[in-house]
């Protein structure tokens, strides 16, 4: 997720968005294997992806709408309209191991909400609290189902229990999001700018790897101990990361305002890594954050720098790339 849309959010236009006909899929590109999802609506400006099989969900910042749509087909359905539950914005999102869940981050409203991704109905709804700047940015769920969530304005790491995810708090009432790991005092340091964006769960299911956009550097939490330490790139950066992708021992880091995709290929405990290629497409318009559904990179096209400079965007997009 870019600074650029925290700038511009309250500045946006919030008409409601044409909530039919989405995420239709063009004709894939036999050259460049690549397939183009339309998202309808010259306000939708979309963050977040993630996806279960061929199912995959993304999100809008202008006014929380969540959309679901499946690969190689053009049905699509609203799965949630925005402004319901209280969500006004919707940021980062994924999807619980067994596809029933879908955790959602709310970036500045401070707020995380839980849905059943069978009926839509809402599991539980949290919220951090205070009058503190906060960025509530992506989500990523362990093997044992608990939930992590960045914040890109305040130092610390927030995470849901499991038991809390699957069942919920048993009210639909805000409950109160926990803090996993405070960084304050950690190799993780805050500074100016976006701090704590994407996260992913390493090979070995042990610990957590964040990214850090101002700067370009990795960090590791190991879920077991908290301890907190800077992943080795051998001396490189992934400067503007915004949303992570594992598979394999490959780490998928999206650079927004670069307009790439660069790969890592990472160590199974995420101790280290080393930078050697990267993912571009002509189809790129400030991507954000990627999801891997079959053989398909599925990559969200924000125009947030469109926003930012108060353009006309173009219509919005998914790029779907084949085997990248």
């Amino acid at each position: 997720m870019s600074r650029v849309r925290t700038t511009v959010l309250a500045a946006a236009l919030t008409a409601p968005l044409a909530l039919t006909g989405l995420l239709a899929t063009a004709p894939a590109d036999a050259a460049t294997r690549t397939t183009s999802y339309a998202l309808p609506g010259d306000k939708t400006y979309p963050e977040g992806v993630t996806s279960y099989g061929d199912v995959f969900y993304v999100t809008s910042t202008t006014d929380g709408s969540l959309f679901r749509g499946t690969t190689g087909t053009r049905a699509v359905k609203v799965f949630k309209a925005g402004g319901t539950d209280g969500r006004t914005t919707a940021i980062g999102l994924e999807v619980t191991r067994k596809g029933d869940r879908l955790v959602v981050a709310g970036g500045d409203t401070g707020q995380v909400h839980v849905y059943d991704t069978k009926d839509g109905r809402l599991v539980a709804r949290y919220d951090n609290g205070g009058t503190a700047a906060t960025f509530l940015n992506d989500v990523a769920i362990a093997p044992n189902g608990d939930a992590y969530v960045t914040d890109s304005n305040r130092p610390v790491l927030y995470r849901i229990p499991a038991a809390q995810v699957a069942k919920g708090t048993g009210s639909t009432a805000v409950a109160p999001l926990q803090v996993f790991r405070d960084f304050t005092g950690t190799a993780f340091q805050y500074g100016d700018g976006f701090n704590a964006n994407g996260i992913v769960v390493t090979q070995d299911g042990k610990s957590l790897v964040l990214v850090q956009s101002s700067t370009g550097k990795l960090f590791r939490v190991v879920l077991a101990t908290k301890k907190v330490t800077q992943v080795d790139l051998g001396g490189k950066t992934l400067v503007n990361g915004d949303g992570l992708e594992r598979r394999g021992d490959v780490l998928y880091a999206v650079r927004n305002a670069n307009g790439v995709i660069s790969k890592v290929k990472l160590a199974a405990d995420g101790s280290r890594g080393t930078v050697y290629g990267q993912v571009s497409s002509p189809t790129f318009r400030y991507p954000t954050t990627s999801a891997f559904s079959g053989d398909q990179l599925l990559v969200v096209n924000s125009q947030f720098d469109v926003r930012s400079s108060g353009g006309t965007p173009a219509p919005f997009t998914v790029t779907g790339l084949t085997k990248p």
